[in-house]
């Protein structure tokens, strides 16, 4: 029930919008209105490749024709396999422009799921980036029943001659059929066969991307285009995302072309001063099986940008080379570089204490590798000019006007330079810690900004590139003095909310819009109301048609007035910003952005005598860890048959006993994605009951109470520099020790895909 009549919308004049477009109409409009030579670009190990709008339509036209060509018909499913790049945007819309259903799949997933979805879908093709990942899963595809072709972007010139295509690792096998260009599973050994399966089922057929693209081109005209386009429908279903369900199975996310197109045109109209055309420059390395980045690129692709893509190793690097106006990221990488700022600040305090008290009482600083000072500048600034600059600071005031005017404290220009440089760094994160977005900075502080820009601030931009207009953070929350000390230094964190199920957004800040702490207001078209117990329920033309092939989920998900349950407990501001406080459901996300969920994990270790409750933490940060309240009574017992005899608080760290746990948590880890795998866990010595209200009436645990009751035992597991939990002890050691030492290996298939 709502806990009022309340209804929040997005302010006038915040973005538009925009219903009746297919995802394919998009593309077609930018390359009427922007022609951009360098609207897509690939890097390569020398160069960036770059593809023009016109020539990326044209390649997404011969692909679709060539589909077409195939055993496939529109409404189909497509699977997607492939690496978050140019061709997996040409797979993208040339599969939505056939009229197919396409289904991205993250390549982080286990093999198991990814099993599991191309036979959930039904899914009669799948495109894949590379023959290394089709080794990986050929050994499983017979269980994909449905499956007729695979596609292969990246090919060898002589795959077809080569005898060992596909076997690496599976010799046993596969065996590769030159005559027919198909692969034939003969081993009935592995673990996912069918066990009603008596004979080797024929394996699809294998076409480079090439191939396909080339049956395409023969029969691609302009008047093909234009009935490919005429025969798709804005209400058509265009994909199916998979995330994780609450008992673990993946849940397929069914969106629309208009759902997608939509969520895209609200966001982008409602971003002021976004240019169109080559004017705007994005470096993509978000996961494109996600819908933010999919959904941002979409925008960018129908905005006309120049969208440079990257990937997580390569993304720091790459800010440098391309200098990108609009930079789409995860909390993460955010939280590195601010942890880089105040680790390097701590770090270099003394020596530069030992260097600056020589002579003036100045701040303390910090060097930073990453960031270079700029020697030129120096050598172009006067030292009068500095000097007149930093007599004004009432911070140093009259102690440093004191030391430069005195005769016998005069110094030369290499003995001021570096030091006053160091204490400027130092001095300058204590200064941006103070801004406040928002707020309207005092004159004097305004002034402090202006000095310590192009010296810090500007070096501090240099890491994203030097041109960032928009700096784009989404997937999890990011902390408020994050936003804040960027603001300051010139770097605009634009922090939004969405689900998969909302189609992307539901609220973004922008423009005057923009709160640290907060993400934001609505994006046009959508309505948020608060419920009784503050879970957020959205409506709008975004959201999902519900989930593939689970009306009852659905049902749990959207109810009869059309409000979408999102989980999330949140509040508005006075001033209408949405705040998100806390979860209702028992799935998180991480700060990288991916969704873990707790529950079965949870309930795998709760089976163990040894396990009484655990509680999977992790939401906004960087991993998953685990919170374990052994069942003391059974682990005595278990301690005293291997020979350990101790107080339960010496027994929760003994090696021994860490080890035991630690083959559990592995065992419960196995047939998860290794994000979502608990990296770190705690025994707790302690009782989760209805009387300390760690457990609620219904025997259900309190989450948020729980992680306010163990608030310190969960901030020294992520900790960087903490102790080792088994201190230092080698297995080795632990295995001598430990005469029972239990451990468990998780078998490949039920691991995630190596890519």
């Amino acid at each position: 029930m709502l806990s009022t009549n309340q209804v929040y919308r997005a302010p006038p004049n915040s973005g538009e919008v925009v219903l009746g477009r297919t995802l394919p109409s998009l593309l077609d409009e930018a390359c009427d209105r922007f022609p951009n030579p360098h609207a897509f670009n690939q890097f390569t190990d020398t160069s960036w490749q770059p593809l023009s709008n016109h020539e990326f339509r044209t390649a997404a036209a011969e692909l679709a024709l060539g589909l077409l060509d195939l055993p496939l018909e529109a409404g189909d499913g497509i699977a997607l396999l492939m690496h978050s790049d140019v061709n997996f945007c040409i797979a993208d819309m040339g599969s939505l422009l056939a009229g197919l259903v396409n289904v991205p799949i993250d390549l982080t997933q286990t093999i198991e799921n990814i099993i599991f979805i191309l036979q959930h879908t039904e899914a009669k093709a799948l495109i894949i980036s590379n023959l290394d990942l089709l080794s990986q899963i050929l050994p499983y595809l017979q269980n994909a029943i449905y499956l007729k072709t695979v596609i292969v972007v990246d090919v060898p010139i002589d795959w077809h001659q080569r005898e060992d295509i596909g076997t690496r690792g599976h010799r046993d096998a596969v065996t590769w059929r030159n005559n027919s260009q198909c692969l034939s599973v003969t081993s009935s050994s592995h673990p996912l066969k069918s066990s009603s399966e008596t004979s080797p089922r024929l394996l699809p057929e294998v076409f480079s991307l090439e191939e396909i693209r080339s049956r395409g081109r023969g029969k691609n005209s302009e008047a093909c285009f234009q009935e490919l386009n005429s025969q798709l429908i804005a209400n058509d279903l265009a994909t199916i995302i998979y995330i994780p369900g609450i008992t673990g199975e993946p849940q397929g996310v069914m969106l629309t072309h208009e759902n997608l197109s939509a969520n895209a045109l609200a966001m982008f109209t409602g971003i002021p001063d976004l240019a169109l055309g080559a004017q705007e420059v994005v470096l993509s390395f978000l996961p494109l099986t996600h819908v933010l980045a999919r959904v941002f690129v979409y925008g960018h692709i129908n905005y006309g940008h120049s969208i440079y893509f990257s990937n997580s190793n390569r993304v720091l690097k790459h800010l440098k080379e391309v200098k990108p106006t609009i930079f789409a990221t995860v909390p993460l990488l955010l939280e590195k570089v601010y942890s880089k700022l105040l680790e390097e600040g701590d770090k270099n305090q003394i020596q530069s204490q030992k260097q600056t008290n020589r002579w003036v009482n100045l701040p303390r600083h910090f060097t930073l590798s990453s960031f270079k000072f700029s020697t030129s500048w120096v050598r172009k600034t006067s030292l009068a000019t500095l000097r007149e600059a930093t007599l004004q600071l009432s911070t140093t005031g009259r102690t440093l006007r004191t030391h430069l005017l005195s005769p016998r404290n005069a110094i030369s220009p290499r003995q001021f330079y570096l030091p006053l440089y160091q204490s400027m760094m130092s001095w300058a994160i204590k200064l941006a810690q103070k801004y406040e977005l928002g707020k309207t900075p005092e004159r004097q502080y305004i002034l402090m900004l202006k000095l310590v820009d192009r010296l810090v601030f500007s070096q501090w931009r240099a890491v994203f590139g030097g041109n960032i207009k928009y700096l784009l953070s989404g997937g999890a929350a990011l902390k408020a003095e994050i936003v804040n000390l960027f603001a300051a230094a010139g770097i605009k964190i634009l922090q939004g909310y969405g689900l998969t199920e909302t189609g992307s957004a539901v609220a973004c800040n922008r423009g005057q819009f923009n709160r640290a702490g907060t993400v934001g207001i609505l994006i046009a078209g959508v309505e948020v109301t608060i419920a009784e117990d503050g879970e957020i329920l959205t409506r709008s033309p975004y959201i999902t048609q519900g989930y593939y092939k689970s009306p009852e989920a659905t049902q749990q998900l959207i109810d009869v007035q059309g409000w979408l349950h999102t989980g999330d407990l949140g509040e508005f501001t006075s001033d209408g910003f949405l705040k998100i406080t806390g979860l209702k459901k028992s799935r998180f996300k991480l700060s990288t952005g991916k969704y873990v969920t707790s529950q079965p994990i949870e309930n795998r270790l709760e089976k163990s005598p040894l396990v009484t409750n655990a509680v999977a933490i992790g939401a906004d940060r960087k991993f998953c860890a685990m919170l374990i309240f052994p069942d003391l009574d059974n682990l005595h017992q278990q301690a005293l048959s291997i020979g350990i005899n101790l107080p339960t608080e010496d027994l929760l760290k003994h090696p021994c006993i860490i080890a035991l746990y630690q083959a559990l948590v592995d065992e419960a880890n196995c047939h998860l994605p290794h994000w979502s795998t608990v990296k770190r866990f705690q025994l707790i010595n302690a009782s989760l009951t209805i009387e300390n209200e760690l457990l609620t009436l219904t025997q259900e645990v309190n989450r948020a109470k729980v992680l306010e009751v163990f608030a310190q035992e969960i901030n020294a597991i992520y900790e960087e520099k903490r102790i080792q939990r088994r201190e230092n002890v080698t297995i080795g050691q632990i295995n001598d020790l430990c005469p029972a030492n239990q451990t468990f290996s998780c078998p490949a298939f039920a691991q995630s895909l190596s890519s």
